[in-house]
């Protein structure tokens, strides 16, 4: 038989635990003054036409998750400047079967981008060169094998800089920088 006074008693310890907080933030969330980041498009010096607003739509989305910071065409009221550049692309195929047919591939995007504090012309981040990869296997019925790739990489991509102008946010915030 489960002893409940003890088994009780280890929910209250739990909770108290969860409830008190151990320090523990969601990093998808900043919940501070408001923020708004200004992203002008960015320049695509490759062959790929629409990566640029591709990587918009979704650093957007990224962006949605917290109601404390926006993304903006608009320079106009704008705390924090995001600039990029798409550099190259490349969709190889990297894997041949016994009739010469790609089976496999990988999709290469490489690309920079900074983070500038408006107000005090600050570089607060700044990834001058950054590779992402994606392989995908290639089947006869599988169309847009790259495509897809490229989806995930563009994803995977917009969620690390959101994670990191959260973390610029947050720092600046603890520093005790004004936040207009």
């Amino acid at each position: 038989m489960v002893n409940k006074g003890k088994w009780g008693w280890g929910m209250v310890v739990l909770c108290a635990l969860l409830l008190n907080g151990c320090g523990y933030t969601f990093p998808h969330v900043y919940e501070g003054p408001h923020r708004a980041v200004y992203m002008p498009t960015w320049q695509n010096r490759t062959n790929k036409l629409g990566l640029d607003m591709k990587i918009y739509q979704s650093l957007a989305q990224w962006f949605q998750k917290s109601e404390s910071v926006d993304l903006t065409k608009e320079k106009g009221g704008a705390d924090l400047t995001l600039t990029g550049e798409i550099l190259s692309i490349s969709l190889p195929s990297v894997a041949w079967d016994t009739i010469s047919d790609a089976t496999a591939t990988e999709v290469s995007l490489h690309v920079r981008y900074a983070l500038k504090d408006v107000r005090s012309g600050k570089v607060l981040w700044e990834v001058p060169n950054k590779l992402y990869t994606a392989d995908y296997t290639i089947s006869k019925a599988t169309i847009g094998a790259d495509d897809a790739a490229l989806a995930k990489i563009i994803d995977d991509m917009s969620e690390e800089i959101y994670l990191g102008v959260l973390s610029k946010i947050k720092k600046q915030q603890k520093q005790g920088q004004p936040t207009n």
